[in-house]
């Protein structure tokens, strides 16, 4: 039977910004600051630089090769690469499946609660200098179980639609228009808060390390978050890889995309930080950061309900480029290996988050008591997620391509053919993904498991 011919992204730009969406995300705005803030400033981003370009970015380049090589979703690439015989290793594409839902049920929550605050920033509801009093705002929202129903499922439908539309009509559509807009107002923001007086101490934070705070636990925090900052191990770059132009380059256009991830995640810093120190807040709020002590921060400062909505509008811009790509996991396996259409895969999907996403939406409310390892829903479905599915599918990954896929295929797919002479580099990455990449993952699994 002949298959229909899939959508694709139509330019080299395309790629770039569709695939920079994936990777930036709420975890640039929310999780890298936060995780930053409380693992001791510049120590920790010289670490996570290092585990990004020693763990992350190879993974990368791997898993999106992967996926141009066999033009197909995430489960099927595994079924056509794999030698004869082999098949189990599909398992890893069922593990992005998994992996994307559970990331979705918790991720379209926090993903609400960003869309909520754009409309409380523009209502001066939020509008205090007290962090205690915009804490109560953000309790009361999280424990209405009306709201936090709605407006996950706001997130859900707005995302959905965009999926529906397909991969070059509405991934790489969205993408054009939203990369370059978050870069702007992240822009402004950076240029509001570095003329704040009293701001240089949030810069010095962000930028001298201090040695004596990396730690082992900083280490593997930071290795935790390289590894899920460039959305690796759940899928993403599997199914965004079956989408690149032949001729894409791809070390070349992971690495940018890795760049410009990080960038993102600098202006986050430099934006919050210096206005952070500025007003004598505490940077190691952790996640409470974006949605507790940011409204107090930006209320204090001339003009501050207008930044305060350019800050939530553009954290909700980045939600949206990381959903989309985990919503395309579970979408292309339906529409492919079930004949479902798009249309109906992505409703399939979206139905499933809905009914998934229930109890994490509900995790300070109605589903309080509803525990699993003392874990709440929304809780457990990320530990599942970050600290099993996404470590256990990185490693697979390199075990597969350094110990069954091979080098020769490998330097074939990523010089397009020889037309790169990368061989080097090529030869760099395959080393890596066979032994140091992987135990660095091992890594990050045994200390989310808690065994060290």
């Amino acid at each position: 039977m002949t298959q229909p011919q899939r959508d694709a992204f139509t330019s080299t730009f395309g790629v770039l910004v569709a695939t920079l969406g994936s990777a930036v995300g709420l975890g640039n705005i929310w999780k890298f600051p936060s995780l930053t803030g409380s693992n001791g400033g510049a120590g920790f981003l010289l670490v996570y630089l290092l585990a990004t370009l020693l763990v992350g970015l190879p993974v990368m380049i791997v898993e999106t090769m992967l996926g141009r090589a066999a033009r197909a979703n995430a489960v099927t690439t595994f079924a056509q690469v794999a030698p004869p015989g082999q098949r189990w290793w599909t398992s890893i594409g069922w593990m992005g499946f998994a992996a994307a839902l559970l990331i979705l049920a918790f991720y379209s929550e926090v993903a609400g609660w960003v869309y909520a605050y754009i409309f409380k920033a523009m209502s001066g509801e939020i509008a205090t200098t007290d962090p205690k009093i915009a804490g109560a705002v953000f309790s009361a929202l999280v424990s209405d179980p009306l709201s936090s129903l709605v407006w996950q499922w706001i997130v859900l439908a707005v995302t959905g639609s965009i999926i529906m539309l397909g991969v070059a009509k509405g991934i790489e559509a969205v993408a054009r228009k939203l990369m370059p807009l978050l870069f702007i107002l992240l822009l402004v923001l950076c240029a509001r808060s570095l003329t704040l007086p009293g701001a240089m101490p949030g810069l010095s934070f962000l930028f001298s390390p201090d040695f004596s705070k990396i730690t082992p636990a900083v280490l593997l925090t930071a290795l935790g978050l390289a590894f899920f900052k460039l959305s690796i191990g759940m899928g993403t770059m599997l199914t965004y890889g079956s989408y690149f132009r032949a001729d894409q380059n791809i070390p070349l256009t992971t690495a940018r995309v890795m760049l410009a991830d990080l960038s993102v995640s600098l202006l986050a810093g430099i934006a919050i930080f210096p206005a952070v120190f500025a007003f004598g807040f505490e940077p190691a709020a952790g996640p409470s950061l974006v949605f507790m002590t940011i409204p107090a921060v930006f209320t204090a400062m001339p003009g501050g309900t207008f930044f305060m909505t350019i800050f939530f509008v553009l954290t909700a811009i980045a939600s949206v480029g990381a959903m989309l790509s985990l919503l395309e996991v579970p979408v292309a396996i339906l529409a492919e290996r079930y004949g479902l259409g798009r249309k109906r895969a992505a409703l399939y999907t979206i139905f499933m988050v809905a009914l998934l996403g229930a109890p994490a939406a509900l995790s300070s409310s109605l589903a309080a008591d509803w525990t699993v390892f003392a874990l709440k829903p929304f809780d457990l479905f990320d530990f599942l997620s970050s600290n099993i599915l996404l470590p256990l599918g990185g490693i697979l990954i390199c075990l597969f391509v350094g110990w069954v896929y091979g080098l020769p295929e490998l330097e074939k797919q990523l010089s397009n053919g020889g037309k790169l002479h990368n061989r080097t580099l090529v030869r760099t990455v395959f080393f890596l993904v066979r032994y140091l990449t992987p135990l660095s993952i091992a890594a990050v699994l045994l200390h989310g498991l808690g065994v060290f």
